[in-house]
């Protein structure tokens, strides 16, 4: 599901360069730039977040395709080799920026769909209408006794294509036009105020001390998109 997401996300983005005026053949290198270190920082992310169990088991670390990987690195990851390999190619990061945001967000959605099919990423108990049904060895002990849980995954999953749908939108404007790095930032609003909200209902959350990791980097997200929006913007020539 990972990967049938960013193949449509590379698809979507690089019909959307030819749209904006952007050269395809950046988009074509920096593929593989992104995919690379969105893997390995969503990994390491993951990691850093389980130091007792990786300190006992390093070589568990590199078992990628036994899971474990956090949205969160591979943003972080992903954005740092965006910067650099378009500082490299001396082009204004922005508009770039804002063409990759809805392929990002659609490949977020996409991806979470994997959590269906291994049953993981899922919420507490309930008897809500669309609730899930977990098998009794992908339960955590505390919740053996349950059978249905929050389909977290689903409600990312609707969130980021609905996401998706209004970025795609926003990019045809001529007020994203100029503006540009407006689109990214929105993005970043909206996918975190989503997460932190989705993410209190999860079981299976990385902490940072008593605090939920994903909901501490939304409101900085959050907070830092706000600002982005504010007086990151401008426009510029590609």
């Amino acid at each position: 599901m990972i990967v049938t997401g960013m193949i449509l996300a590379y698809l979507y983005v690089t019909r959307a360069a030819k749209k904006q005026g952007l050269s395809v053949k950046i988009i074509e290198d920096m593929a593989v730039w992104l995919i690379v270190a969105g893997v390995l920082g969503a990994r390491l992310y993951y990691v850093i977040f389980n130091p007792t169990y990786y300190l006992a088991h390093p070589l568990d670390a590199f078992k990628i395709w036994e899971g474990g990987l956090a949205i969160h690195g591979g943003i972080l990851a992903g954005a740092a080799a965006f910067f650099i390999f378009l500082r490299k190619k001396k082009v204004s990061w922005r508009a770039y920026a804002d063409i990759i945001a809805p392929g990002l967000i659609l490949a977020q959605g996409l991806g979470r769909w994997g959590n269906f099919f291994n049953s993981e990423a899922f919420g507490g108990p309930t008897n809500l209408p669309w609730k899930l049904f977990i098998p009794l060895d992908s339960r955590p002990p505390e919740l053996r006794e349950f059978e249905y849980f929050h389909p977290t995954f689903l409600y990312e999953s609707l969130w980021n294509i609905l996401g998706f749908v209004l970025l795609a939108l926003l990019l045809r404007t001529s007020w994203a036009k100029n503006r540009r790095g407006a689109v990214l930032f929105s993005y970043i609003i909206h996918y975190s105020v989503g997460r932190f909200f989705i993410e209190g209902l999860r079981t299976d959350s990385l902490y940072l001390g008593p605090l939920r990791a994903a909901q501490v980097a939304s409101i900085a997200l959050v907070i830092g998109g706000i600002v982005g929006l504010i007086f990151g913007t401008r426009r510029d020539k590609v």
